[in-house]
């Protein structure tokens, strides 16, 4: 199928009674992957691109956890040039690119601008950044430029401008990142794969010592039910530990932890507080984090914190001296300074960071793959499991987990040409014109899809602007959604935006997906998560 014709194709159903049937009928699989995050998604889309077969399960919904927590930022990780990870950083940038092409819909190019209010800083940081540029050579989004104070406020209208002495622009990415999980989900559908979502893993299968499988239950009907694999990976994030420590207390080894949770808040404010279509960076803080001001979606996102946490709640939530950093932080380079009262949604995601300790004495039979960002482990019972990293290298991650699969499980080559660039679901055409993310959400996410989704009952009935009738009907049909939550955090992205507005639109949401789906959508539950996202701590 041309790209052409898959534009025209008809978006594949995912009803879950056919994904079930699927999943529990006689067979093995190549390849069973246990987590529906970024790298999870990654892995069972290469795979199935390379001609296996493969079953892709999660827990929760798709991108529930970390991955749709995000700063919203596809980067090559500028932070990395000062402690001289020139490789890494090349590497990251030349994945943007990819990233950035296979999705145009829903991860573009964005301006930064650096203010400067010090002698020096932008000389000291307009190099580091002409460098960030050159390392990307030809996957560049655009020229690094030096700007002087009138030209810093004019590029970026919402700045502080006491001080200001001048700025550097320059050019990174940034995504809907569960959109972009979604649209990676269906893409591997589209290839083959079968990917499911609320489905958890309860064991690993094992046979002379090997792990030959899962035993998986369905959330919703409590079915349980197996399956056989030639190679099993785990790629939980921040949960990894959970199938990994068992992995090692059924071989009798009592393994240490991998992964330290750190915990990432963001608040969002009204367009008002950060006016205009570039994004703030401020390189370090005068507690030596980053500071953003992204504007994303017609709102703006102020973050981060990079707080470690010794728990891994699947639902975190920011903390009071986190929301005063932000804010804090955000009053000294914004000329409208926002307050608690005008937080419209405060959220917090967790990073999956590898303990250094960890990787320096690997569990007994265990081989090993490295890099700064991500760990690629393979146990002596064959269990693949990985972590770290992020968006921006999704497709890498999976290329080094397909690697070790191949070695520890005897998988067949790739049967097909792995040169020829790939495009998610939804992508249009080259060279078709995309709405930027910084817009309002609309009809514009769904890229190629749009007539689709407007084709459906209730196309054109707005629930509020940029989210229709149709919308979610599309989700329960076409996009894997089950509940209230799936579609107004994930599917559209209401609940990160403007948590009283999510609430607000509930019901009606709950009644469609009643109507689509036949179970109870979990309307409940999802007031009360909205009640804590409106709630600033």
């Amino acid at each position: 199928m041309n790209r052409d014709q898959e534009a025209l194709a008809a978006p594949l159903l995912t009803r879950r009674e056919d994904l079930l049937a699927r999943l529990q009928a006689p067979g093995q699989w190549d390849l069973v992957v246990v987590g529906g995050g970024a790298t999870g998604l990654g892995v069972a889309l290469q795979a199935a691109r390379e001609g296996l077969t493969v079953a892709l399960l999660e827990a929760n919904d798709l991108a529930q956890g970390t991955s749709s927590r995000s700063t919203k930022l596809v980067h090559g990780g500028v932070r990395y040039l000062a402690q001289g990870h020139w490789p890494l950083v090349r590497e990251a940038l030349h994945e943007r690119r990819g990233l950035l092409d296979r999705a145009p819909h829903l991860a573009q190019p964005l301006a930064f601008v650096m203010p400067t209010y010090r002698w020096g800083e932008q000389a000291f940081y307009g190099a580091g950044l002409k460098l960030y540029e050159w390392l990307a050579a030809s996957a560049s989004l655009g020229k690094t430029r030096f700007l002087g104070r009138q030209a810093t406020q004019a590029s970026i209208a919402g700045v502080r401008t006491q001080g200001l002495r001048g700025g550097v622009q320059y050019w990174d990415g940034q995504f809907d990142d569960a959109r972009l999980a979604v649209a990676l989900a269906r893409t591997a559908a589209r290839e083959g794969a079968c990917v499911i979502n609320h489905v958890t893993v309860k064991s690993l299968i094992y046979e002379e010592g090997r792990v030959v499988g899962v035993r998986a239950q369905d959330a919703e009907q409590g079915a349980e039910f197996e399956l056989r694999a030639s190679c099993v990976v785990n790629a939980t994030g921040v949960w990894v530990d959970g199938l990994r420590l068992a992995d090692g207390r059924q071989r009798g080894q009592a393994l240490p932890d991998l992964v330290s949770p750190s915990q990432g808040v963001h608040l969002v404010v009204d367009a008002s507080f950060w006016p205009g279509d570039k994004a703030l960076l401020v390189p370090k803080t005068a507690d030596g984090r980053v500071l953003f001001a992204v504007p994303w979606l017609g709102k703006v996102l102020l973050g981060t914190t990079d707080t470690a946490r010794a728990d891994a709640p699947r639902e975190p939530r920011p903390a009071h001296e986190e929301v005063d950093l932000i804010l804090k932080e955000a009053s000294r380079y914004l000329r409208k300074a926002p307050v608690r009262q005008d937080v419209l949604s405060a959220w917090a995601g967790l990073r999956p960071l590898v303990k250094a300790e960890a990787t320096l004495s690997p569990p007994s039979g265990a081989t090993q793959n490295i890099s700064r960002e991500h760990h690629v482990e393979v146990s002596a019972s064959g269990l693949v499991t990985v972590t770290g990293g992020k968006w921006t290298t999704y497709h890498a991650m999976a290329e080094d987990v397909l690697r070790q699969a191949r070695k520890q499980a005897g998988l067949k080559m790739p049967m097909r040409a792995m040169a020829e660039a790939y495009r998610l679901v939804g992508a249009p055409s080259p060279g078709s014109p995309a709405a930027g993310l910084t817009l309002p959400a609309g009809a514009h996410l769904y890229g190629s899809e749009q007539d689709w989704v407007k084709a459906l009952p209730g196309g054109d009935t707005e629930l509020t602007p940029g989210l229709t009738e149709g919308m979610v009907r599309f989700a329960a049909r076409h996009e894997y959604a089950r509940t209230v939550e799936d579609v107004l955090a994930r599917r559209s992205r209401c609940l990160f935006l403007d948590a009283a507005l999510a609430k607000a639109l509930a019901p009606r949401v709950a009644e469609i997906l009643a109507e689509e789906l036949g179970i109870d959508p979990g309307l409940a539950n999802f007031e009360a998560l909205a009640d804590d996202y409106a709630r600033c701590p």
